[in-house]
């Protein structure tokens, strides 16, 4: 099918079935800034806001960051680089960071992608800083050789579709500091920091060349787009025409008015009085960050949250390991997020039907993959190797979740549900034990076994709940599964 460039042609195509069923990818955010690898330590990119939101954008934990945070007199990352580093500007930090490639296995990372379960790699091919992980043929006016000399993008692509998974790109179309290096504090300073002038032809011309120089099958860009929406629908079709099965994120807010404005201070003023008087009161409410619905998009892409509810428009939750996407070289065991509730975040995406963009970041000094990342990655393909049929290829059944209860203790385990056509399948995020396991106000009929050996599991009807009746006792594993084969 040949697609027009506009919101007519685009929006009558149907999500590709792949990404639908994949239900796991891996992000990758490296680069320059992995050599420095240091971010204020606040917490959540949230609490960045909700505590020094003056300086949020200078304090957040994202190391990605760094090229702006050390802008900003008096945080942590302007002290830290002043002691660490003399203060030398951040292009210093090319030299080791390509010397570190030379310990670079791309497939040694493939597979581990690939053990994890995993069914597509998303890389950050330009992050803010403007530094291109590919050879462009596009030359940056403003940053002379700012790309690097191996072509990092096309090693990882045919390693990780060696491995039977496909390859994603990450371009920040949105910022990029070596067009505009005014600092940036607050939420308006970063709203109104896209640029203009010769940027929106830089930025075509290099997504452009991503496309077509590796076909990507997800085209991921990051927080607004600097043309207008006609041009921008015309690069959806030529990508869609190009690539197929491709999809694209939401987050190319087009540049409009709003964005014009934003690069006034007044304008600016005013939109950090309502931010933060908003944050102020509601404290709770801002965890995350859930970008705003686009005229069109493939999927929605919530950062450290997840959509509460099944949502009728195709979702992926990213997230970093830790609170940063970038290697953070003060992350200790203590500051990421333990295995199972990162799995039990997964699952829970999974039966509302979105996807896990799950993300590494590798170190710069050695282009390795920290062991910490490594054994979350393990953790997720040993329970998918099991497991993965409650997951790949489901799709929401009728409700979402349950509660497993004890009829002695009153304690529960949560409880999800996914449906693969005539099956149900029911996963606690827990670690249950014994033969008999209650779920609360659940009716449910038909042939159950326990995924991970395949023994029989009795379902029986007792008033509003279901009990269900293991033959193979739970011997305390996180996450079991129960596959239920209904009739009708």
């Amino acid at each position: 099918m040949h697609y027009e460039g506009n919101l007519e042609s685009l929006n009558a195509r149907a999500l590709p079935q792949w990404y639908d069923d994949a239900k796991f990818g891996i992000f990758i955010h490296w680069g320059l800034f992995a050599i420095p690898a240091f971010a204020s330590n606040l917490g959540k990119i949230s609490d960045a806001f909700k505590k020094d939101y003056d300086r949020a954008v200078a304090m957040t934990p994202y190391t990605e960051w760094y090229a702006n945070a050390i802008k900003v007199p008096g945080t942590p990352s302007a002290d830290f680089h002043a002691k660490e580093y003399n203060n030398q500007p951040y292009s210093a930090f090319k030299q080791p960071f390509e010397e570190g490639l030379k310990q670079w296995d791309p497939d040694a990372w493939a597979e581990a992608f690939r053990n994890s379960g995993a069914k597509y790699v998303v890389l950050v091919t330009k992050h803010h800083d403007g530094f291109c992980l590919w050879p462009s043929k596009v030359n940056n006016p403003h940053e002379k050789k700012w790309t690097s000399e191996r072509d990092i993008v096309g090693e990882l692509a045919r390693a990780v579709r060696a491995q039977g998974l496909r390859l994603g790109v990450y371009y920040s179309g949105g910022i990029d500091w070596t067009f505009n290096r005014e600092p940036l504090r607050t939420f308006a300073d970063f709203v109104g920091s896209m640029p203009g002038g010769d940027y929106p032809d830089y930025a075509m011309a290099q997504t452009r060349e991503l496309i077509e120089r590796y076909e990507p099958s997800v085209l991921w860009n990051d927080i607004s787009w600097p043309t207008g929406q006609s041009d921008l629908l015309n690069l959806f079709a030529d990508y869609y025409n190009a690539v197929p099965e491709g999809v694209v994120n939401d987050r190319w807010v087009h540049a409009g008015l709003f964005a014009k404005l934003m690069r006034h201070k007044l304008p600016r003023k005013a939109l950090d009085f309502i931010a933060k008087r908003y944050i102020r009161k509601n404290p709770h409410v801002v965890e995350g960050v859930i970008p705003q619905v686009i005229p069109h998009s493939d999927f929605r892409t919530p950062e450290y949250t997840r959509f509460p509810d099944i949502q009728t428009k195709k979702w992926e939750s990213t997230r970093g390991m830790s609170h940063s996407f970038g290697f953070n070289r003060h992350d200790t065991e203590a500051d990421y997020a333990s295995p199972e509730s990162l799995l039990s975040d997964f699952i829970d995406g999974a039966s509302k039907g979105g996807n896990l963009l799950l993300n590494v970041g590798p170190r710069g000094t050695d282009a390795a993959i920290p062991a910490e990342q490594l054994s979350r990655l393990k953790f997720f393909g040993d329970w998918l190797s099991v497991n993965g049929s409650a997951i790949y290829g489901t799709t929401p059944w009728r409700r979402t979740d349950a509660v497993n209860s004890d009829t002695e203790t009153d304690t529960g385990i949560p409880v999800r549900f996914t449906r693969k056509g005539a099956e149900v399948n029911i996963i606690f995020l827990g670690k249950p034990l014994g033969s008999t396991l209650r779920l609360r106000d659940l009716i449910l009929s038909g042939e159950g076994r326990q995924m991970a050996d395949g023994s029989p599991v009795l379902l029986r009807q007792d008033g509003a709940d279901l009990v269900l009746e293991f033959q193979v006792p739970l011997a305390g594993a996180f996450a079991p599964a129960v596959t239920v084969t209904t009739q009708g």
